[in-house]
């Protein structure tokens, strides 16, 4: 008999024994120029594992941004196939940045394509939306729970042009933002009774205040509901901020970096990591 799948919040919630720090892997058009690599499959599939073999034995995150390997078709997602291969057999942990979503048989195959084990494009968590609303997610849920991964949904993102609509009042007097963590939190009801992390979590801007959001007023329905903060660095977050940003979501907080470490080059890349980490222990201590 085949032993159940490990949930991915108990995996997250041991990576986060290390670190919670994530590596980004974004292979701007720009890092790459300056990493002296091509701007084709070849460049993109050598950035990706040069990330994942600098981030092994450092920490246990790492969060490829699938657009940058879309862009380039089907090379570029045979280059992304190579640097999750490498991931998996670094052991670290891997969320698939792709925003999928949609509705019915189309969700259940975005969770085939990333979420079944032995799927070529197999990550253990991926980036969705829930415009369609969280129980059009329902199907992507299921393949995640039966194989041991995890989603996160954007709920407060970081970019300016998402306020209005994410902060916008329903009819039961919520904001969306509100209303979408709700919906995501109660598939952690397993999770939360037994105090453990769940496997259905948040994207949460750092940039952002929970408060604007209403995201403050959900208190321990969200407890263990994990969030994946984006912002640090580049765009101005940071992680002496946590506490106050997160308050007691900061616990569950998966911290994600890309281009302050990416930029310090092939050669500077492991330092820079390790000072991250360093930085991240610092501040969540």
């Amino acid at each position: 008999m085949t032993a159940p799948a490990i949930p991915f919040g108990s995996r997250l919630a041991e990576a986060f024994d290390r670190s919670r720090l994530c590596i980004g892997i974004d292979p701007h058009p720009y890092l790459l120029d300056a990493w002296g690599l091509d701007r084709d499959a070849r460049g993109l599939e050598r950035f990706g594992r040069t990330v994942v073999e600098a981030a092994a034995g450092r920490v246990r995150l790492v969060k490829p941004q699938v657009a940058f390997f879309e862009a380039l078709a089907s090379a570029g997602f045979a280059a992304l196939e190579r640097v999750l291969s490498d991931a998996r057999d670094a052991g670290l942990l891997v969320i698939g940045d792709a925003k999928r979503g949609d509705i019915g048989s189309t969700n259940d195959g975005y969770g085939s394509a990333w979420l079944t084990p032995g799927s070529p494009l197999e990550v253990d968590a991926l980036t969705v939306t829930a415009y369609t609303g969280v129980g059009a997610l329902s199907g992507m849920i299921d393949t995640a729970r039966a194989a041991g991964k995890g989603l996160f949904v954007l709920a407060a993102t970081s970019n300016p042009e998402s306020a209005p609509v994410q902060t916008a009042v329903t009819g039961s007097g919520d904001t969306v933002a509100h209303r979408i963590a709700l919906g995501v939190s109660e598939h952690n009801a397993d999770a939360a009774r037994s105090g453990r992390l769940g496997s259905f979590g948040l994207v949460i801007g750092a940039t952002k205040r929970l408060v604007d959001y209403g995201l403050d007023s959900a208190g321990g329905e969200l407890d263990s509901t994990p969030v994946l903060a984006p912002g640090y660095g580049v765009q101005g977050a940071r992680f002496d901020d946590i506490p106050s940003v997160f308050g007691r979501l900061a616990g569950n907080t998966v911290v994600s970096v890309s281009r302050s470490v990416l930029g310090a080059g092939p050669a500077g890349i492991g330092s820079a990591i390790e000072s991250e980490v360093a930085a991240v222990a610092e501040a969540t201590a």
